[in-house]
């Protein structure tokens, strides 16, 4: 099992959503508006005020998968997610040793 975690643009959820349930067997995703600020090519030179404040809206998405499915859900978010510009956002990926679906008291553990 693998957890993804994905900050997108907000304006790109909803193609990402409707691209992920075409998916057999998805099993679902969490999302949760943040904001954030990416690293920039060039120093800027800001205040304090200024350098607080300059967060843009994201989108936050994590999701836990079964391994077979990491590559197409990753394929989707890189390729929807993109727009080309400065602020598109990131992907990762992180081992999960065990989860637990609580409606169902299943222990899942990746072998």
């Amino acid at each position: 099992m693998k957890e993804i975690k994905a900050v997108i643009q907000p304006g790109r959820l909803s193609k990402i959503r409707s691209a992920l349930r075409n998916i057999r067997q998805f099993p679902g995703m969490t999302i949760s508006k943040v904001e954030g600020c990416g690293h920039h090519l060039k120093p800027v030179n800001i205040g304090v005020r200024e350098e607080l404040t300059d967060y843009s809206p994201k989108t936050f998405i994590f999701m836990i998968v079964p391994d077979h499915m990491v590559e197409g859900i990753l394929q989707i978010l890189v390729e929807v997610g993109h727009t080309g510009n400065v602020g598109d956002g990131i992907v990762w990926v992180t081992p999960v040793d065990r989860m637990i679906r609580l409606s169902e008291k299943i222990v899942v553990m990746d072998d």
